[in-house]
């Protein structure tokens, strides 16, 4: 059923109530209108077609029915490859993977990058010659060690024998902030992140109270020192959360995400959420991208994410036009997470719950059910 046209009568009723009483000047002022508005629209879409050709699309991969017991170093390695990633250009070159270790529990596995991933990552770029560090700044405790034991990320990191960078603690040097959309003149960045000549954002897919989700973009607000800005990060959050995730990420030159959607979390995320199995990694060069990808496929609409507009703003892609899909087809893997009864969370659905349906050919289309 098509949208009604606002004002459908408007423009009959200004012909008949107007002052000429003869109809001939409210009829040239309506095709001055048309034209006006043709000349609008045939602008609008040359803008679009201009845009659309000299823009150079995003990769993102994504691989589905993935297992944290299974194969995931070729998993990993054929998906950064698909996205344009040279390990010519890798091999030697100081490589930073940034797990997300927020609030490790053992009981709780959803809430941080699993180990398998970042052992299977670990081992690709070593593959490639690169020198790996791991690095994190857990935003929610100040014992870093604890962390990586709860997390069980210290088996991968003693049993691949690489270096693991406390970013809360570590020497820091001031970084000019080069997304400007906050009130912040810069940051003062650890010594790992800034000689790192490539930093790999590593997340945990999950649902946000605030923000909606957390992804590749709002994982780096682990690479900021608590010791400069507190547990949890206080001074970014007064200053503005979308605003600072989008600087943070714009101030970090090198970078490309891996993230870990294989159990997500759904509801009250980004500590208190429930599991929610995926089997999904996603990856890609333009954070933007790979997180406008994730978030379609648990049924959120990226453009409505003000992180992600910022982002955008700042040269990221989350227009699915200016995306191209290596691997999977998102949309036959959409399945919408719970997310919380909050308006400004539930605002950030399409305007109906984008879902799957597969015909008995086994062709799969995105369907969009409609709610109130």
């Amino acid at each position: 059923m098509s949208e009604p046209v606002p004002c459908a009568g408007s423009v009959a009723m200004a012909t008949q109530n107007g002052p000429s009483g003869n109809g001939s000047a409210n009829s040239v002022s309506r095709r001055e209108m048309i034209v006006g508005s043709l000349i609008a629209a045939g602008a609008w879409l040359g803008y679009r077609l201009y845009d659309d050709k000299v823009r150079e699309k995003s990769p993102v991969f994504v691989a589905r029915n993935q297992k944290y017991e299974g194969d995931l170093v070729t998993t990993i390695r054929d998906g950064l490859l698909a996205t344009g990633v040279d390990p010519a250009w890798i091999k030697g070159r100081r490589v930073l993977l940034k797990p997300n270790m927020v609030e490790p529990r053992r009981d709780r596995p959803q809430m941080t990058t699993h180990p398998a991933v970042l052992s299977a990552a670990i081992e690709v770029f070593a593959k490639w010659d690169a020198e790996v560090v791991v690095g994190e700044a857990p935003g929610h405790v100040r014992d870093t060690e604890m962390a990586l034991v709860e997390s069980g990320l210290i088996d991968v990191i003693e049993e691949h024998k690489v270096e693991f960078a406390d970013l809360n603690y570590e020497e820091t040097r001031w970084v000019p902030n080069v997304g400007r959309q906050s009130s912040l003149e810069g940051f003062w960045m650890p010594g790992s992140i800034v000689a790192a000549d490539l930093v790999v954002s590593m997340p945990k897919l999950k649902t946000h109270h605030w923000v909606g989700m957390t992804c590749s973009t709002k994982n780096f607000y682990g690479v900021l020192p608590g010791s400069r800005y507190g547990w949890p990060k206080n001074v970014l959050h007064h200053n503005g959360i979308p605003e600072t995730i989008a600087d943070i990420q714009a101030s970090v030159p090198n970078k490309l995400a891996i993230v870990d959607g294989i159990v997500c979390m759904e509801g009250d995320g980004p500590i208190l959420g429930s599991p929610k199995p995926m089997g999904l990694l996603a990856m890609g060069r333009d954070l933007a991208s790979v997180d406008a990808t994730c978030a379609r496929i648990i049924g959120m609409d990226p453009a409505r994410m003000e992180y992600l507009q910022l982002v955008a703003k700042l040269g990221g892609a989350i227009n699915e036009r200016h995306i191209v899909q290596r691997g999977e087809d998102w949309k036959s893997m959409v399945n919408p997470f719970q997310i919380l009864d909050l308006p400004h969370i539930k605002y950030l659905r399409p305007r109906g719950i984008m879902t799957t349906k597969r015909y008995p050919c086994g062709k799969v289309v995105l369907v969009e059910q409609r709610v109130a």
